[in-house]
């Protein structure tokens, strides 16, 4: 996928499509759920963007690899460089939208690759583990860490949760990330998803949404 086909507010994206730096266990309830500890610094990994689809009104899971896992999660869209520890300022002026995403896991694969200590690429970067939803502007949420998520399947409210609950808050978690390597436009932060997360599976309908913006539905196939 690029961005070719992709929006902010009915506005088409022009940056090229780059990799998505993933928070992993950034809701402390989410953690525990997965009998994972509780990180004391961000938890990173990045998916390649050759594994983004769009959330259009359906999208495919793999069916011969074990459990598909969702997390729901806000994802945000950079639309200027950063690097080297950026201030605060120039974070909130790099953010270009905001947008629910789902960040599937092959939970048994990454089981088996967590007991042999290997890294989860496998269980997190195959084709089609990042699903985006359309995005609205950077300046939509005027307090950071009050954004709400919500992901329904088949009618059932599944993850209902905020950035307030977050252990590495958006501007800081962005700060952290661009002192690490640099982003650039067209790069996604997805940063962590809250408790609730579960099995999807073919034929599931669901709808995401960020709190107060319109909802997404899909189909599962």
């Amino acid at each position: 996928m690029s961005y070719q086909h992709q929006y902010i507010d009915g506005t088409p994206i022009h940056f090229p499509l780059g990799k998505v730096v993933c928070v992993g266990r950034n809701y402390a309830e989410h953690a525990k759920e997965l009998n994972n500890p509780v990180p004391t610094e961000p938890l990173l990994f990045i998916k390649p963007g050759s594994c983004v689809v769009p959330l259009d009104g359906s999208f495919a899971i793999p069916q011969d690899r074990g459990s598909v896992h969702y997390e729901a999660e806000i994802a945000v869209l950079i639309g200027k460089p950063l690097s080297r520890q950026p201030s605060a300022e120039e974070v909130l002026d790099a953010i270009s939208g905001f947008a629910p995403a789902l960040d599937l896991t092959l939970r048994d694969v990454q089981a088996k690759l967590k007991e042999k200590g290997l890294p989860w690429e496998l269980a997190k970067s195959f084709d089609g583990a990042f699903v985006l939803a359309p995005f609205v502007t950077g300046d939509t949420f005027v307090d950071l860490t009050d954004i709400g998520i919500r992901l329904s399947i088949n009618g059932e409210v599944r993850q209902d949760g905020n950035s307030r609950d977050m252990l590495n808050p958006i501007l800081p978690l962005i700060q952290h990330i661009a002192g690490h390597f640099s982003l650039q436009p067209g790069d996604v932060i997805s940063t962590g998803t809250p408790v609730g997360v579960g099995p999807l599976l073919s034929g599931d309908n669901l709808v995401i949404e960020l709190a107060g913006q319109k909802g997404f539905a899909s189909n599962v196939l």
